[in-house]
């Protein structure tokens, strides 16, 4: 039986960029739910009213932010004309650093109908 489609919340401005089809990487940290995310599953991110129903490609697990940005294409991530410093800081605005030393996955995705 197929897994049940997962509902993530997002930000407004980063389910647009889903959306969009800039934004294929989605950055949380490695909350055991979080964990449990695995290719092929589908999840569908929602804001407000908005949705975007994705699949997962792969999930990257790192160390920290700056791994993660060291490894990652900053680009796929939403950083839209950030440089690497800030969008380190936009991710570290989001989770504290308590939060990022749980891990840090990069989820990639594609959009599905």
């Amino acid at each position: 039986m197929p897994d049940q489609d997962r509902v993530i919340h997002i930000r407004r401005p980063y389910l647009d960029l889903i959306t969009a089809g800039t934004k294929t990487i989605e950055v949380r940290v490695g909350y055991p739910s979080m964990r449990r995310i695995r290719p092929g599953q589908t999840l569908v991110f929602t804001s407000e009213d908005a949705r975007c129903r994705t699949q997962v490609v792969t999930v990257a697990e790192y160390p920290t932010f700056e791994a993660m940005l060291d490894a990652e294409d900053n680009e796929a991530i939403g950083s839209e004309g950030m440089t690497r410093t800030q969008l380190l800081t936009a991710c570290r605005d989001i989770y504290p650093p308590d939060k990022e030393q749980l891990g840090v996955l990069a989820i990639h995705l594609r959009l599905t109908p």
